[in-house]
């Protein structure tokens, strides 16, 4: 019996040793290799996401400022109909979208919860890249005051390389009217009140204050679609507006940070000499929420599934997040997630449901 096996697998070895000879040599098969590979490319993308049928939520970034080579910076977006929105735009967020097969030529607008650096940095790719892919109108950038800045800034870092681009390819393929980036400024009141963004075609879009001190406004944003609804809580302590907005949602997505990992951190820092470091890091635990006050304010809200987001510090492996979620489940009384870029979640129209699954690469 051995002796077949080794000769199974050496001639499985043999084999593949010949295919890669002839594959060195054939500029043919090399040829017919790279066809395969583009064919995945252009068309393993989803065409189901525009369809009308589902409220569909994709994270294209969980991470936070801290580099995390698993996690993009602060990005989900929202298919809704044939209208796509993102929800910040920080940076690693296109290449989640390549990575994971996501279309993004419908991209209307970005939500802009606030304008720290990780929820904006990878506004340049996104704007650039959603042109490329067909979007011809201008995009539209939401947020509160001081939008204008965030636009202004992008398009005059953008405009030479946008030119070149048109005059290469032509008005026809890439017209100017897609380079456009159109501030939209927000004016949500203080204590809570949500206010319109945005409504057509069954879709619903409201802001409301969080309190992210001394960033000043710091919006939340809700979406219901056809009797489906999900709120983001963009960076925040725990917030009642959060709870009363975010009243009886089939999802909400809520950052947190665990203080006990930035601490661990921080005397690691200390350790090494780096005192300025450790500083910054004890200090972001005053602005955001930790994971059992995320699953509290879910409780409140009665929101049917929490997913954590924006996760600091950065989490990887079964162990990490073991930690980072420790309470958790004592404290939250529906179900709970902890987003991974590349999750999708589907909300049916006239469901219930609250379907998840890892797109693939």
């Amino acid at each position: 019996m051995r002796k077949i096996a080794f000769r199974i697998a050496l001639a499985v070895l043999v084999g593949a040793g010949a295919l890669l000879v002839a594959v060195r040599k054939s500029e043919r098969l090399q040829d017919r290799i790279a066809e395969r590979v583009a064919a995945r490319r252009v068309l393993g993308q989803h065409d189901e996401f525009s369809d009308g049928t589902a409220l569909r939520v994709f994270f294209c970034g969980t991470g936070a400022p801290l580099p995390d080579p698993q996690r993009g910076q602060a990005c989900i977006a929202v298919f809704a109909g044939d209208t796509l929105l993102l929800v910040d735009a920080g940076a690693g967020a296109w290449d989640r979208f390549v990575r994971f097969h996501v279309p993004v030529g419908s991209l209307k607008g970005v939500l802009f919860t606030h304008f720290h650096s990780d929820h904006i940095s990878g506004l340049g790719d996104i704007a650039l890249n959603s042109w490329v892919a067909g979007r011809t109108q201008a995009l539209l950038l939401y947020g509160g005051p001081g939008i204008d800045q965030i636009a202004r800034g992008f398009s005059i870092a953008y405009a030479q390389d946008n030119r070149y681009r048109t005059a290469h390819h032509g008005s026809d393929v890439l017209p100017e009217s897609g380079t456009v980036l159109e501030p939209v400024t927000v004016d949500a009141p203080s204590g809570g009140a949500p206010v319109d963004v945005l409504r057509n075609d069954g879709l619903e879009v409201r802001a409301f204050r969080v309190h992210h001190p001394p960033v000043e406004p710091a919006y939340g944003y809700r979406i219901d679609y056809k009797g489906r609804s999900v709120i983001f809580s963009g960076d925040t302590t725990p917030t009642e507006a959060m709870e009363t907005v975010g009243k009886d949602v089939d999802v909400m997505v809520h950052e947190a940070l665990a203080p006990h990992l930035i601490e661990v951190t921080a005397r690691t820092l200390e350790s090494m000499g780096d005192t300025r470091r450790a500083k910054i890091l004890r200090d972001t635990p005053g602005y955001h929420t930790t994971p059992v006050q995320a699953a509290e304010v879910a409780n409140a809200a009665h929101a049917r599934l929490l997913v954590l987001s924006h996760l600091v510090p950065p989490v990887d492996g079964a162990i990490p997040e073991r930690i980072f979620m420790r309470g958790v489940s004592e404290a939250r009384s529906g179900e709970t997630l902890l987003a991974h870029d590349g999750l999708l979640l589907e909300l049916p129209v006239g469901s219930k449901e609250i379907r998840r699954r890892m797109l693939a690469e």
